[in-house]
């Protein structure tokens, strides 16, 4: 069954255009971007107006980790020892450590309603939660693997799981305790991928797969190569934490005698299937094997900067001609459009200018930060979305025009508009595959998704206060 959108304004081939509809075909893929006026009714099953409203492409979260939703704010309002990013992740173990699977499930689904509820519409999620809290393996053991596919699914946002290999704490170091739950041998995270391949690869256009060695200080080289040939033998993305922390590059090099992007760049794994997850501590040189590479850097400005971890130089990235996307990551905050701000902030404060983004490559600044959000976003994940190109994925979002943070534009202004000042409040319908998971602001599980939620929360976080110190 067909399905014709027709909103006032549509966002397609860089512009906006009036009067203008979205083909749905019953695949849930774009089948055209045609005047509205010139589409017969017979054309479509069904007629979807959208008066007043602006339809868009759905972003994309090439980067987040679901669990950590839960820890939204408890490192800064409890006593944590230290002020630094290894101090603030025994406050994510303690939350790590205390989740059973049916609780996995309803932290995943609050995080992917607030994802929806910001535009979202495919999440990659980089998985590393595999087994009890005591280590051992659950009879699957992909088990909260699973639990993260199935809250996805409940809400209704594309999933690209991104099954995280974590093999150790990193070099020369004693297991860390508050890992526990993240630990598998190179056979067991090989074996368990494959049974996910089986079991949901092609099966489903909302859910793919990923490989994601979580970072060259969790997993060794030769594990790496291992993991990589793998997942290339399949034709699956590949992200991985690298270069988010100066420490993290002092141990490679301790370790390697290199960096982590320049050792991968020089032994030949980096390629146009990989994704740099941070990648703020980088050199010139390491840029341009990025860019030789074909590969996207992730930024995630609302959490880097939240961490102190640093900041991107994503204009000598996008002018060695590295693609950006953006990531949720420890959900510190859930807003695409305020990770695309602060990309170009962040560089502003740095330089002290502004608009540095501005005409890399010829492409103005808020139709350089929309791609990051959506197409260098869906490229990351290797789906078929983030534009509504003839063939992709019918994911999209829609903005109230009357909205008060973006009353008083016209077409033209529109997107600077909706990129630097809108409110998430504007966004009005989300769908997925053509389908309408958010309407008119309204989203039909959220008391009870939000109801689970808050006793998760309560239980977690009863008298942890010592627990994280």
């Amino acid at each position: 069954m067909s399905t014709l959108y027709r909103p006032e304004l549509l966002f397609a081939g860089g512009r906006f255009i009036a009067q203008a509809g979205l083909l749905v075909d019953d695949d849930g893929r774009c089948q055209n971007v045609t005047a509205s006026d010139t589409t017969s009714d017979k054309a479509s099953d069904t007629i979807i107006d959208l008066p007043g409203k602006a339809l868009l492409p759905g972003f994309v979260n090439v980067h987040s980790h679901a669990f950590q939703r839960l820890i939204r704010g408890k490192s800064e309002s409890r006593a944590v020892a230290g002020k630094d990013f290894w101090s603030w992740r025994r406050t994510m173990y303690h939350a790590a450590a205390n989740l059973d699977p049916q609780q996995v499930y309803d932290v995943a689904r609050m995080a992917f309603l607030e994802m929806a509820l910001a535009g979202t519409t495919t999440v990659g999620e980089f998985h590393y939660l595999h087994t009890s809290p005591d280590g051992r393996p659950y009879d699957d053991p992909n088990l909260l693997s699973k639990q993260v596919i199935a809250a996805a699914q409940s809400v209704g946002i594309r999933i690209v799981l991104l099954r995280c290999a974590y093999l150790r704490s990193g070099y020369q170091l004693q297991r860390d305790p508050g890992q526990t739950r993240f630990f598998e041998t190179a056979p067991e995270f090989l074996a368990n991928m494959d049974a996910l391949v089986g079991e949901y690869l092609g099966g489903s256009a909302e859910v793919c797969l990923g490989v994601a060695p979580h970072s060259i200080r969790a997993v060794p080289f030769d594990d790496l190569c291992q993991i990589v040939t793998w997942a290339r033998d399949k034709s699956l993305p590949l992200h991985m934490h690298m270069a988010e922390q100066v420490a993290e590059n002092e141990a490679c090099m301790r370790e390697y005698g290199a960096t982590p992007v320049a050792l991968l760049g020089r032994s030949g794994l980096l390629g146009p299937d990989w994704t740099a997850v941070h990648a703020i501590h980088i050199a010139a040189e390491e840029t341009r094997m990025l860019a030789d590479a074909g590969a996207t850097i992730c930024s995630c400005p609302t959490t880097e900067r939240n961490l102190g971890d640093g900041i991107l130089a994503a204009d000598q990235a996008m002018q060695a001609g590295v693609r950006v996307a953006f990531g949720s990551d420890s959900q510190a905050q859930i807003d695409p459009l305020e990770d695309a701000r602060e990309l170009d902030y962040h560089l502003r404060l740095t330089h002290q200018q502004r608009a540095i983004l501005d005409q890399i490559g010829g492409q103005n600044l808020a139709a350089r930060l929309f791609d990051c959000a959506t197409v260098n976003g869906a490229r990351s994940l290797a789906v078929p979305t983030g534009t509504l190109a003839t063939g992709s994925f019918a994911d999209f979002f829609t903005v109230d025009l009357r909205d008060i943070s973006i009353a008083g534009h016209s077409a033209d202004d529109l997107l600077p508009l909706i990129v630097f000042g809108m409110n998430r409040t504007a966004i009005r319908d989300v769908a997925v595959n053509g389908k309408l998971i958010v309407r008119d602001g309204g989203y039909a599980l959220r008391d009870e998704i939000v109801s689970r939620y808050e006793e998760v929360h309560a239980k977690v976080w009863r008298d942890a206060a010592g627990a994280v110190r």
